[in-house]
């Protein structure tokens, strides 16, 4: 009897280990940065994933829980690759996904419906309070885009960001 019981334990153990590992603080974190690795590159309105070789420069943006990033306003030369580089300052989680406005604000509506939705598009990233995330990207496109949390009410309070591509 005890041996089956060990062994029944030992079973329900090793099922339930890939949801913890699922809901650990910084798993998200990790699926997206692995996504982003393997995933092909998707031509976006916006642009494309960058490779990381033809980083032009870093852009910190800071996220706080004033639903502010900081700066909110970046201009980026057309064809250029940029890593932007997320901080969370603030002790929520936040996110940053760049999107033209009719992109962000249809995903918005999404993640209202649907909070726990999973992230892993190289133009995403979540960011655990305290740490950073980045995104590389090259913007391939003219016009004017934004970055946005999507994370239910941050965006509603304005948690958004323009790039100009020109």
């Amino acid at each position: 009897m005890k041996k089956s019981r060990h062994f029944l334990l030992l079973i329900v153990g090793l099922l339930t280990l890939p949801m913890v590992y699922a809901h650990a603080p910084n798993a998200h974190q990790a699926h997206h940065a692995k996504a982003q690795d393997v995933a092909p590159a998707e031509q976006k309105d916006w642009g494309i994933a960058g490779d990381l070789k033809k980083i032009k420069r870093s852009i910190e943006i800071r996220m706080t829980d004033d639903m502010r990033f900081t700066p909110n306003h970046l201009q980026v030369k057309l064809g250029e690759t940029v890593r932007l580089v997320a901080v969370n300052t603030g002790k929520v989680l936040h996110e940053i996904v760049i999107g033209t406005p009719q992109e962000l604000k249809a995903h918005a509506a999404m993640m209202k419906k649907h909070p726990g939705m999973a992230h892993d598009e190289p133009y995403m990233a979540h960011v655990d309070p305290g740490l950073k995330g980045e995104i590389v990207w090259t913007f391939n496109r003219a016009g004017t885009f934004e970055f946005a949390c999507l994370i239910p009410g941050h965006f509603e309070a304005g948690m958004i960001g323009r790039i100009s591509v020109k």
